[in-house]
């Protein structure tokens, strides 16, 4: 087999890379906890007596064309001269066929998502990011469809048997059933607006401080609904999302408004993440990085709790919208 593109990215290749854009590493790197991409934080000489951090993170070869790269880059730069703390690259360049970006490291807590005034204060921030994105589209990066993210996903295991074949009619028959609950939901929804996003604002992507909230990785930024940066920040049951969500929206709506109907995407956006990361593990098992991440994913235990996962979803599809 031939020998995965990221085996060529040896430590010297990483520091060498650094350095070629002006930087001066002292040798010193640590390998982050990435799996899409190889995210490092490297330590660079001292200048007059003090030394530096920086974090270099190198795109999966054959993901993201160069003009979808530039326009994440200057989506966050566009954020950062506004204002909103989210962390853009300071270098951005090509070394040896891998892109690469370097970045200002910073620090930070996971945000406590139980506290109302950490709610607020985030959907305040998304609010701004969503003006900023609001303003001008994405003409090179994706748009996030139930297409894309369902059907086509769905699709790809499919073809390429992924799933066991004792489970393999459960799984096509709760998939299929899933995505026309998926479909029915945009179709309640009807036309809402697309936007720039973050694409995926997950509380690992929020690092918390005593300042407030940055955000991190705009690498699935594309195009979508409002709601796509907001509903992975609702966990639990009804009445928890629905006070989640109340707080989110005191500070979203100093800046924002939401459209009312996208509350009826929260629970497929969902549906659409949970088939979608199945196919993205499956896609990726080419990676040595992979099975040694995930070596739960070629089991039968997997694929039946994706199974009851998705007849949760169904269900919860046919209820009505939360209420904020």
């Amino acid at each position: 087999m031939e020998a995965h593109p990221y085996s060529r990215l040896t430590p010297d290749l990483v520091l060498d890379a650094v350095a070629s854009v002006g930087l001066r590493p002292d040798g010193r790197m640590l390998g982050l906890n990435s799996y899409e991409n190889r995210v490092y934080q490297i330590w660079l000489e001292e200048t007059d007596g003090q030394s530096a951090v920086v974090v270099a993170k190198f795109y999966r070869p054959g993901r993201w064309s160069d003009e979808q790269i530039d326009e994440e880059h200057a989506f966050a730069r566009e954020l950062a001269e506004r204002e909103i703390p989210v962390v853009a690259p300071t270098h951005s360049a090509r070394h040896a066929d891998f892109r690469f970006a370097v970045y200002p490291r910073r620090g930070g807590r996971t945000p406590d998502l139980d506290n109302p005034k950490t709610l607020e204060w985030i959907g305040r921030f998304i609010a701004r990011i969503h003006a900023v994105g609001a303003s001008a589209p994405f003409r090179h990066r994706e748009t996030l469809t139930a297409q894309s993210f369902g059907h086509e996903a769905r699709a790809w295991l499919l073809e390429h048997k992924c799933v066991p074949a004792d489970l393999l009619e459960a799984w096509q028959a709760v998939t299929a059933q899933a995505l026309s609950s998926v479909d029915a939901c945009f179709a309640r929804a009807g036309e809402t607006r697309t936007l720039r996003l973050h694409g995926d604002c997950h509380p690992g992507n929020i690092l918390w401080t005593d300042a407030g909230p940055h955000f991190v990785d705009l690498d699935d930024a594309r195009m979508g609904p409002a709601i796509q940066d907001l509903w992975m920040l609702l966990s639990g049951d009804r009445a928890s999302m629905t006070r989640q969500l109340a707080d989110v929206l005191i500070g979203y709506e100093d800046f924002m408004e939401l459209d009312r109907r996208e509350l009826h995407l929260v629970e497929a956006l969902r549906t659409l993440r949970l088939i979608h990361y199945s196919a993205w593990i499956a896609r990726r098992w080419d990676d040595p990085a992979f099975p040694a991440a995930f070596p739960w994913f070629n089991t039968q235990r997997y694929w039946q709790d994706r199974i009851l996962e998705l007849r949760e979803q169904i269900s919860l599809m046919s209820e009505p919208p939360l209420s904020a």
